[in-house]
């Protein structure tokens, strides 16, 4: 049985504590406002690839890294929070939605200071400044793609034509670059090679695209209760997709769920979405990915964090929340 449950706990607990010492009971609305969504909880998922990324290249090094593994969910964080705001949510990690509990200007304010916060904190790893001014540019880079790819995404809205190759571009950049920089910051700071770099960052490529997928996946099949968002927003919105666009492919027309939906009107998406063959079609994909990625992997020596690494590819496409 692989030990990446128990491995992802103890992550948690231990960026959790960070969160707290750093984040949670500053005075002032704003700070309130910031770390409300951090202490709301999460898998802490970006900071795991981080570290087990370090520890695949220099075992032992991620413990020096660990303000950088926070960067990378202080990072997330921030681009949930904006997210939340041009999607309209009102519930995120089972709470309330930043700009929905406080206003959209604080929304806004609370996403931007989480933003420069990640940079502050990468600042303060124990590694070489080179390393660590590289690891910046990854981080950057990826804001800048994340930007991009959030951008497509609503311009997609638009338009019921958008074909896979887009949707696949859109992934890589709203959510893909941010694993990918979360592996190769990792062995960047661990003092990889700049083929077990490359390596890394296409491993977390590959399996943050997949990660979206089944996001998609899990946002019409999880109830809101499991899950902490609502559910069949992406259906209820005309969201572009892999579904949607497997689902066109497939001569369906989903238009007639862009409204408010019943628990019985999702059923029935659901039903109609996997008699046809879309929600088998829409996995296979992302277990495909995560195939591709673990051949990345195989550059680096065989260890138990390069399994958990693995082991995490394969969770991203088989989790329900």
């Amino acid at each position: 049985m692989s030990d990446l449950p128990q491995y992802l706990e103890s992550v948690a607990k231990t960026i959790d504590r960070m969160i707290d010492r750093h984040f949670v009971d500053k005075a002032g609305e704003l700070n309130k406002a910031s770390a409300h969504l951090l202490a709301a909880g999460g898998k802490r998922l970006r900071p795991a690839v981080v570290m087990l990324a370090a520890d695949a290249v220099k075992p032992g090094s991620s413990d020096e890294l660990l303000p950088a593994a926070l960067a990378l969910e202080v990072t997330h964080t921030f681009t949930l929070i904006h997210d939340d705001i041009m999607d309209d949510d009102n519930l995120r990690r089972g709470v309330p939605t930043v700009h929905v509990k406080w206003d959209m200007p604080t929304g806004i304010l609370a996403g931007d200071v989480l933003y420069a916060r990640a940079f502050e904190h990468i600042c303060t790893v124990n590694a070489k400044d080179d390393a660590k001014v590289r690891a910046i540019s990854l981080l950057a880079k990826a804001c800048a793609d994340i930007c991009e790819g959030q951008h497509m995404d609503m311009s997609f809205e638009h338009r019921n034509d958008v074909d896979q190759y887009e949707y696949m571009e859109m992934v890589k950049k709203k959510t893909g670059v941010l694993y990918a920089a979360a592996a190769g910051i990792g062995a960047v700071l661990a003092g990889g090679t700049a083929v077990q770099v490359k390596a890394l960052y296409q491993f977390g490529l590959n399996t943050g695209i997949a990660f979206q997928i089944q996001d998609d996946l899990i946002d019409l099949l999880t109830p809101s209760e499991k899950s902490g968002k609502d559910q069949a927003s992406d259906l209820r919105e005309g969201k572009q997709t892999l579904i949607m666009i497997k689902a066109r492919e497939k001569g369906l027309d989903l238009s007639k769920y862009r409204r408010d939906l019943s628990p019985a009107d999702i059923t029935a998406a659901i039903k109609e979405l996997t008699d046809a063959g879309v929600i088998d079609d829409v996995k296979k994909i992302a277990f495909d990915l995560v195939t591709d990625s673990n051949k990345h992997l195989s550059l680096l020596p065989a260890s138990n964090e390069r399994q958990l690494l693995m082991d995490i590819g394969e969770y991203f496409v088989t989790r329900s929340y």
